[in-house]
């Protein structure tokens, strides 16, 4: 009876070790932008590159963070409103967009001068070199 109790125990947890997931607790591609540019054709094409990615990547999943800095800061300030809309979608479907505050300090730009949706870094570079470290793509 006892051997009978311990042999079914030891097939449900079997089942249930079988059935976790055994995907890491990430998406399969993950990948920081940089935008660094003025404003200009790189702006639209930041947007275009980064919602082409992920329809090439959305079986898989993907994670996505835009890294604004130097002159790209500016595309996170609420005067963009050209952008705004467009970037509000990336943000709502779950890309991080991070303005480096080094640049904010440079540029005297606060908090409430950027788009709501905009996270904050300490340093964009420094942002970069650490998502590289963890093993993130990385396109500039």
């Amino acid at each position: 009876m006892k051997k009978t109790i311990l042999s079914a125990v030891a097939l449900l947890l079997i089942a249930v070790f079988a059935a976790a997931p055994q995907t890491p607790s990430f998406p399969k591609h993950r990948v920081v932008f940089q935008l660094s540019e003025a404003e200009g054709p790189a702006w639209d094409m930041l947007i275009s590159h980064v919602n082409n990615m992920r329809k090439a990547f959305a079986k898989d999943g993907s994670e996505v963070e835009v890294v604004f800095y130097g002159p790209g800061l500016n595309m996170l300030l609420k005067k963009n409103t050209a952008y705004e809309a467009r970037l509000k979608q990336l943000a709502d479907s779950g890309v991080t967009l991070a303005a480096c505050q080094n640049a904010m300090r440079f540029f005297n730009v606060k908090t409430e001068d950027m788009f709501s949706f905009a996270a904050q870094v300490d340093s964009g570079v420094a942002e970069l070199a650490r998502k590289q470290e963890e093993g993130w793509a990385y396109i500039h």
